[in-house]
């Protein structure tokens, strides 16, 4: 198993942060600009057992995610699951939300089955995964800290 984690400082609070995330297909497209679209097709928001279908270009690729739900503790932390095919790959994810001087630590963590042979053998593949990790932090670091009004 090999996890991909990125963090970022964010000068808002975790609830500030949390509550962008309660708009979250609102917010999708604003996130990264290979994010195209995303909806719940079971479930509500965070809840758990919620499944968010999502697309999005990674490395030029369009890619059909879809994500379950397995646990959100409010201000805190979302974690879950991608499911088949994609699962074959990449177990699940999360995003946590930690206080931090008046501000926070926002961190995006992936799990890949087959970690180290998947970081070997498709390199360019787990290289465009870490970018666009890394985009998303500093993007959502920007939105939140430059726009006075929440979606």
């Amino acid at each position: 198993m090999k996890i991909l984690e990125d963090s970022v400082k964010i000068n808002r609070s975790p609830e500030t942060i949390f509550q962008w995330f309660t708009h979250f297909t609102g917010n999708y497209r604003t996130w990264h600009k290979d994010h195209v679209t995303s909806r719940w097709i079971k479930g509500n928001y965070f809840e758990k057992g919620a499944v968010l279908y999502a697309e999005e270009y990674l490395g030029g690729k369009l890619e059909k995610l879809n994500f379950e739900i397995t646990r959100c503790v409010r201000n805190e932390l979302i974690e879950y699951k991608v499911l088949f095919p994609e699962s074959l790959i990449c177990s699940g994810g999360s995003f946590s939300i930690k206080p931090s001087n008046g501000g926070s630590i926002f961190t995006a963590a992936l799990s890949f089955r087959f970690g180290g042979i998947l970081s070997k053998v498709a390199k360019k593949r787990f290289e465009a995964i870490r970018l666009h990790m890394k985009e998303e932090g500093e993007n959502l670091k920007s939105l939140l800290e430059n726009e006075s009004k929440l979606s």
